[in-house]
């Protein structure tokens, strides 16, 4: 199977070549990796260079500077950008990749054989290994349907079918419901490992990554019961209180505000019953973890 792979990157000088050696070093390289650096002001795309220079199969798009970039929206943004340019290319299956990631020379050589061996298998990923200074990484747990964003690789006629990505917070989401809607099969194999050297929300923040987490589960019409336990689970975490409180005020301004959700019924429907499995039990089997 052939993958193409499309990377966002901004201001990752202390992360980026963590990624770019993993990808020079697979075993099994991509038919064409875009990076679409989205106007970084620091040593990001000296880096950059350096490895497309030695890499045929590397692309650089560079985009003007411009304001901080956020979660969402913006990234996905500088995605699609990338994804235009690759009109092209021959693939099987497209990989959204961050560069703040590293991973064994094998990884995408065993994604791209679980794809392989199971053809109703849509969106997968590896997991997330996260660690404070570098040591004792532990594994992120998460639902089981879900692959992570910051790797996520996804069948071609999959793609097609949900529209590709939002671009909005919550994409990740999003796309695995539309997935499931459709009969399509999302996981994350434990086996297959990645470590993931810039902790979620370092960039803007525990309050405000709280916040947005609450914002996303809005948008993506997630059930209340759910939430309230959601919430509650927030509360005790640390910081105590706090992100509790900013996940409830992220729901709440979006619902006060009447953003537009995400999803459609159907959809909605799909996503509070792969919620109602994780209280009550009997989740849907994944691909195989």
């Amino acid at each position: 199977m052939k993958y193409l792979v499309i990377t966002p990157v901004k201001d990752e000088e202390r992360y980026v070549e963590h990624t770019l050696r993993s990808m020079a070093w697979q075993t099994v390289k991509p038919v064409r990796w875009i990076i679409v650096d989205d106007g970084s002001s620091d040593r990001t795309p000296e880096l950059l260079a350096k490895y497309a220079a030695e890499h045929s199969f590397i692309r650089i798009i560079t985009s003007p500077r411009g304001q901080a970039r956020q979660p969402g929206s913006a990234v996905i943004q500088a995605f699609n950008r990338g994804y235009e340019l690759a009109k092209d290319v021959e693939y099987d299956l497209i990989v959204k990749l961050d560069c703040d990631l590293s991973f064994d020379p094998n990884y995408f050589e065993k994604l791209l054989g679980r794809f392989s061996a199971n053809p109703k298998l849509g969106i997968a990923s590896g997991v997330y290994l996260e660690s404070l200074g570098g040591v004792d990484w532990s594994e992120i747990a998460m639902p089981e349907y879900h692959a992570c964003g910051a790797s996520k690789v996804i069948r071609r006629d999959c793609w097609k079918q949900i529209n590709g990505f939002v671009p909005s917070r919550g994409w990740d989401t999003v796309d695995e419901i539309r997935a499931i809607t459709h009969g399509w099969e999302t996981t994350h194999f434990r086996d297959l490992k990645m470590k993931h050297w810039k902790i979620e929300g370092s960039g803007i923040g525990p309050w405000k990554t709280n916040i947005m987490h609450g914002e996303i589960y809005y948008l993506t019409g997630g059930g209340f019961f759910f939430f309230l336990l959601k919430v509650l689970h927030r509360i005790k975490s640390r910081p105590v209180l706090i992100g509790g409180v900013a996940v409830l005020w992220g729901y709440l301004r979006s619902l006060l505000t009447r953003k537009t959700r995400l999803v459609n019924a159907a959809e909605a429907r799909c996503y509070r019953k792969l919620l109602n499995a994780r209280i009550f039990g009997g989740n849907r089997s994944s691909a195989g973890n």
